[in-house]
């Protein structure tokens, strides 16, 4: 039978203990500590590992089952679904379907809602307009191969954007929206990344399981004058992308 080593997780630390456990187990895959169709180690070498009772465990696995990162194989064991994560580019270029290029056959965006807010002063500092100004707000999904990808907030002022969400549906791309507008090109002013567990609307959107870690992306485009476009707020899944700056 496999030893593993015994890996310390924090009773009293603020995360429920099946979720560290699940993270832990998320780790050994990023870290290739286990590939794809790998067979995970059975309840009892993991309780052992982890300090703590087999129910425990049973729901760690379960959470990382039902996101898609493991599989469960009646009468076999538990194995690593998919170890491989889609690398997702991020510099003065940024485009989403470019950059999974190669990687995936299939990619496609989804609209989720639009409407109009008044900027407030940090999305005004943003986007380089007075606060109070219109601006549309648009909530979208990707997908590549049928997985939801990312997750994503934008908001551009109204007035030089009008009908923004209606040109985006029928484009079906960001950057051929924007050629409707006189940009023909654009390219990434600032992107700031960050990381925290997905909130239960995320979770809901990309099929995650509570405590699934989620990429978070704050980004800013600008147009060949350096004139801010819009800023984008883009949340990924952890176990399915990676950011590379």
């Amino acid at each position: 039978m496999t030893v593993l080593s015994r890996t310390e997780i924090e009773p009293a630390g603020g995360v429920a203990l099946w979720r560290q456990i699940a993270d832990a187990i998320r780790l050994d895959i990023v870290g290739g500590k286990l590939e794809t169709g790998d067979r995970l180690a059975g309840e009892l070498p993991l309780a052992e590992r982890f300090g703590v009772n087999r129910h425990t465990v049973r729901r760690a696995i379960a959470v990382l089952v039902e996101e898609g990162v493991l599989r469960a194989e009646h009468g076999r064991g538990t194995f690593v679904a998919e170890a491989r994560r889609l690398s997702y580019p991020i510099g003065r270029r940024t485009r989403f379907s470019e950059g999974l290029a190669g990687q995936t056959k299939q990619r496609a965006r989804t609209i989720l809602s639009s409407r109009i807010e008044r900027a407030t002063a940090r999305l005004a500092e943003r986007l380089d307009v007075k606060p109070g100004t219109r601006l549309i707000r648009v909530e979208t999904v990707a997908f590549a191969d049928g997985r939801a990808l990312s997750r994503a907030t934008g908001w551009l002022p109204e007035q030089r954007f009008p009908e923004y969400p209606a040109v985006l549906a029928e484009t079906g791309s960001t950057t051929e929206a924007l050629k409707r507008y006189g940009i023909d090109d654009y390219s990434r002013g600032s992107t700031r990344i960050s990381a925290r567990h997905a909130t239960t609307d995320e979770a809901q959107v990309l099929k995650l399981a509570p405590g699934a870690v989620v990429l978070v992306s704050d980004a800013v485009d600008i147009d060949a004058a350096g004139v801010p476009i819009h800023t984008l707020l883009t949340r990924f899944p952890a176990d399915r992308m990676e950011l590379v700056v």
